[in-house]
């Protein structure tokens, strides 16, 4: 498939992929929210002293701040993003549940500039969609991917899809560009994947 194709593709899916999710979110949101920071409590069982970078919920994605509470609470450094221009990657700057959110790009939240900038061990990622194969697909921004690339040189880092579990298509199609994630955590199940990208 040509760049052209791909990228043409990927617009149609991702039209498709906010619909259901608005639907699945309107449907079972909040429940979804409980179910999800279950799944997260049992994959990071140690989380004490990692540097986890989460996000603040926008539109009908999965709301991952119970989660992020919990994470905290039990010893995990919790940051959340912060978006500058288009072409930029991510910053991160710590949070505690409770802080005060200063309004961003794109109808995001994040902490405001006295919050410490850290570098994150994992990250949970927003998405509209994800495959078995561990493609994901954001918003067409390109954040997430330049931000893990750079993220990943020369040490470990881990991506973590964050999803409702009807999120899952078939497949997506995938740019050079595009970087892959480590596994996936939904309300429902816990998907990994063989080769960390």
């Amino acid at each position: 498939m040509s760049l052209a194709a791909t990228q043409s593709a990927k617009v149609e899916l991702r039209r498709s992929a906010l619909a259901a999710r608005g639907g699945v979110f309107a449907a079972r949101g909040a429940e979804a929210a409980q179910a999800l920071f279950l799944q997260t409590a049992a994959v990071f069982t140690a989380p004490g002293g990692k540097i986890i970078a989460g996000y603040w919920p926008i539109g009908s994605e999965i709301d991952c701040s119970p989660a992020l509470a919990d994470l905290q609470g039990r010893g995990a450094i919790i940051c959340l993003p912060v978006a500058g221009q288009r072409g930029d990657r991510l910053v991160f700057r710590r949070w505690v549940p409770g802080d005060k959110l200063d309004q961003g790009p794109f109808g995001t939240f994040h902490p405001g500039p006295a919050a410490p900038l850290v570098e994150p061990d994992i990250l949970l990622v927003p998405l509209l969609a994800f495959d078995a194969r561990g493609n994901r697909l954001g918003y067409g921004a390109g954040y997430y991917d330049r931000t893990l690339k750079q993220l990943r040189t020369g040490r470990t880092v881990t991506a973590w899809g964050i999803a409702f579990d009807e999120q899952e298509v078939p497949h997506i199609p995938v740019e050079p560009t595009d970087v892959g994630l480590d596994g996936v955590i939904t309300d429902k199940r816990l998907l990994t994947f063989a080769v960390s990208r």
